[in-house]
């Protein structure tokens, strides 16, 4: 059975940046480009798996581009292309919101 097509403009938005990682590893990107190891000890708690699991499909949603420097030890680096770069104004809405909404829950 085919999955639930999807056309709700946030729901496509929620796809795209959903699940516990996928901000955290945008939000460390949008400071620059970054190597895997990098990533890892920056997003405390992530595995080596989540997170080249994580990264992969954000290449796919065309989010973060991966640079391959074919070297001995490998050489890797991700940074946000300009779609993921695009995100920053909402993270930093939810961000506040965030805020505010912990404030009146307290």
């Amino acid at each position: 059975m085919p999955g639930k097509a999807v056309c709700c403009p946030v729901e496509v938005t929620l796809k795209v940046i959903g699940g516990r990682w996928k901000v955290l590893i945008i939000h460390q990107l949008l400071n620059g480009t970054m190597r895997f190891n990098q990533l890892q000890r920056d997003l405390t708690g992530i595995t080596h798996r989540t997170l080249s699991r994580q990264l992969r499909e954000m290449e796919a949603d065309q989010l973060v581009i991966r640079n391959n420097f074919n070297e001995i030890p490998p050489h890797v680096e991700y940074s946000l292309s300009p779609v993921g770069h695009s995100l920053k104004a909402i993270l930093f809405a939810m961000d506040e919101w965030g805020r505010k909404y912990h404030v009146t829950i307290k």
